[in-house]
């Protein structure tokens, strides 16, 4: 009786250390994933803020929360069960998805952006009033992580794809977790610093007040200037998705053009060279984004006009 109890403890322990293995396995995975999708993550985190501007500071963090749970349902429900099944039947079809993906982005960018510039007129659907749709802003904002999250998840499939059918399955759902921590924890973060300004400037300390006041003049600035980003954000991704997938279609010359302006400003500027070629890449994707966009943006535009419908009874994002 003791023997067999000891083998059964024996067999028990050994299946400890092969779920403990198995565990950092996934772990690893998914740090090397997380890694390869991190310039869409931030990208991700510049997008978000500028969906709360101008919504009452009482509602910013359950706005949050509920985009934060539509990112997560976009990523188990959609994004991850699509990515597997396609990644194992039909692989070729992951690319035309991701960049009809791009298109939606460089389109929502480019309009934002001819807005931006007064070449297209923006109507404001509130008629001029303070509150805001949530659920409009909700919807925008979750449909616009959509394609941010296919884009990370669908990197990070690329880092794992040899591994295992189930392997793939528990490293995906580790990166979709983790980043959309990362990513609306920072959101959430940013969009509440002013509240911790107002917090530190009723202190008894003048340095703490000192503080908290700059944090609340800044905070606005900081506001403007992540919804502008944001704004690029859209065209680099969206564009850097169409270029790197017209290249795995056969069409390479555009993104090999990119590539070899990256090198040669890489090579020009010594130990900078890989953030100038970073920097030399981001911002022809982003020319990129904001010629196809246009472009799109144009058609819609034109349709709308053949339709009778004016552009400026589209509700506001």
């Amino acid at each position: 009786m003791a023997g067999g109890l000891v083998a059964l403890l024996d067999d028990v322990a050994a299946l400890v250390k092969l779920a403990a293995a198995s565990l950092d396995d996934v772990a690893l995975g998914a740090s090397k994933a997380s890694t390869k999708a991190l310039g869409v993550v931030v990208d991700d985190a510049a997008v978000t803020p500028q969906y709360v501007a101008g919504i009452d500071p009482k509602r910013e963090l359950p706005i949050i929360w509920k985009i934060a749970k539509g990112s997560i349902r976009n990523k188990l429900l959609i994004i991850l069960p699509l990515a597997l099944l396609l990644s194992q039947f039909a692989p070729w079809a992951l690319t035309p998805i991701l960049m009809l993906g791009g298109a939606y982005l460089v389109f929502e960018g480019a309009e934002k952006m001819l807005e931006l510039l007064h070449i297209v007129k923006h109507h404001d659907s509130r008629g001029g009033k303070t509150a805001v749709d949530e659920k409009t802003v909700i919807s925008a904002a979750v449909r616009t992580d959509l394609i941010l999250s296919a884009e990370i998840m669908v990197i990070s499939l690329n880092e794992v794809a040899h591994e295992s059918f189930l392997m793939r399955t528990l490293i995906l759902i580790t990166v979709a977790l983790g980043m959309t921590i990362v990513v609306y924890g920072a959101v959430a973060l940013i969009v509440k610093m002013d509240d911790v300004g107002l917090h530190l400037a009723q202190r008894v300390s003048r340095l703490a007040q000192k503080v908290g006041r700059g944090l609340v003049k800044a905070m606005p600035i900081v506001m403007s200037i992540l919804s502008k980003v944001g704004v690029v954000a859209m065209l680099w991704v969206g564009g850097h998705i169409i270029l790197v997938g017209l290249e795995e279609l056969g069409w390479q010359s555009p993104y090999q053009w990119v590539h070899h302006m990256e090198l040669l400003a890489a090579n020009a500027t010594g130990s900078a060279g890989a953030v100038v070629g970073w920097i030399v890449n981001t911002a022809l994707s982003c020319v990129a984004g904001m010629i196809i966009g246009s472009v799109i943006a144009a058609v819609v535009l034109g349709i709308r006009s053949l339709r009778g419908t004016r552009p400026e009874k589209r509700e506001a994002h």
